[in-house]
């Protein structure tokens, strides 16, 4: 009869197996567990991530809605000033608040912005749209500093100096980038023409041509000067390189190709890498019913619904409006492959055709010569919504390094 095993002897083998498990897994490499985790990591980086640009708007009566400035701002300006000028709605037009997608947008707290900006400077450069940026900008920057100042060096149009940080925020008039000058028409030339405006579309306008190393942060524009509307064919606009006509000519939209190639080389060329730069994409106009030469209205008491977004503004619809998204197109291609960071602004501005100034132009006469205003917008409006946006942006790029 066979000898029996010991009880425990069972019990030994299972230990040896286990013991053997697991110094056989300690070997594995370190890395095979850290690439999974890493990996995972990013997987999750990137299905957090938040797109600012894209949302919808939510109706939000409660005080986080409320804007940070009032009509006694001094750096308004009158035609915006839509406290001033009791536009009806106003308090609807600003109950109404972004909700990017998956994520909170907050809303800036002017004292933490300057005191990260402290020492540094911001640039606008661009046509009245940028200005309309800016003075909601200056209006909201101003709760954290009563002392700042109007600022008007370096070419700019307009700013505000903040002493209390060290910070300057102002804006070039540039409505084209490139230089233009009005040409009249030769006495013996007959072509209908009552002159031109010539366009040198490598040389950047006197107003911002000299401030390469000032601004730490820039935002460009230009668009809503592009149109026949500012330059008819009696006053065109004619295209000149290294000081000779380009020919053969260019039309408008060519013309505009042209101009932000050669600005976007110059911006990469003359401006310091570390100037963090951005581009602000088109501000649309909500004129119903025409042109705001033809009677175009905006009289509208509520942002527009998506479904509607592209009636008014998908170009294959032909409408008054569509610019924007062809402009847009063109800035895009060019920007490619660029250090210049798009400032997405145009679709979560699209909704709101209730927010311009309209009728409510500060002066009686206005209507009458220049029509609506439903281009810019009523300040506070959304462009204190931008601000929020522009701020999260720098916030994002000090965190990583710039």
């Amino acid at each position: 009869m066979p000898p029996k095993l010991p009880p425990a002897l069972p019990f030994l083998i299972l230990l040896s197996f286990l013991f053997f498990y697991l110094y056989s897994t300690s070997l594995l490499p370190h890395s095979t567990t850290t690439a999974a985790t890493t990996r995972t990591t990013k997987t999750k980086t990137r299905t957090t991530s938040c797109n600012l640009f894209k949302g919808n708007w939510v109706l939000d009566r409660t005080k986080s809605t409320k804007p940070l400035y009032d009509e006694s701002c001094p750096f308004h300006r009158n035609a915006w000033n839509c406290l001033r000028n009791q536009r009806e709605n106003l308090g609807l037009i600003n109950s109404w608040r972004w909700v990017p997608k998956d994520c909170e947008l907050p809303k800036i707290d002017p004292e933490r912005f300057l005191e990260l900006m402290r020492n540094r400077n911001i640039g606008l450069v661009g046509d009245s749209l940028n200005e309309n940026f800016l003075v909601s900008f200056l209006c909201i920057l101003r709760v954290a500093d009563g002392n700042a100042k109007k600022w008007k060096r370096k070419g700019a149009w307009r700013g505000a100096y903040f002493p209390k940080f060290n910070v300057t925020v102002a804006y070039h008039r540039a409505v084209l980038l490139s230089k233009y000058e009005w040409q009249p028409k030769q006495p013996t030339v007959n072509d209908g023409q009552k002159g031109i405006y010539r366009v040198d579309v490598d040389i950047p306008a006197e107003d911002w041509a000299t401030i390469t190393d000032y601004y730490d942060v820039l935002i460009f524009n230009t668009g809503h000067w592009w149109g026949y509307d500012k330059f008819p064919e009696e006053t065109p606009l004619v295209f000149y390189r290294a000081g000779q006509p380009i020919l053969p000519p260019l039309g408008l939209f060519e013309g505009l190709k042209v101009v932000l190639e050669s600005m976007v080389s110059y911006i990469e060329r003359e401006f310091p890498r570390k100037t963090l730069k951005f581009w602000r994409l088109q501000s649309p106009r909500h004129f119903y019913g025409g042109e705001w030469n033809q009677n175009g209205s905006c009289l509208l008491d509520e942002p527009l619904k998506e479904h509607e977004l592209d009636l008014w503004f998908d170009p294959s619809n032909n409408g008054v409006n569509t610019e924007a998204r062809k402009i847009n197109h063109v800035i895009e291609e060019t920007l490619q492959g660029t250090d210049i960071r798009l400032l997405d602004l145009t679709h979560l501005s699209e909704f709101r055709a209730d927010a311009h100034p309209a009728i409510w132009l500060g002066k009686k006469d206005a209507v009458a010569i220049w029509g609506q205003d439903c281009m810019h917008w009523c300040l506070p409006g959304v462009p204190d919504t931008w601000v929020d946006i522009f701020s999260g942006l720098i916030h994002n790029s000090l965190q990583m390094g710039w």
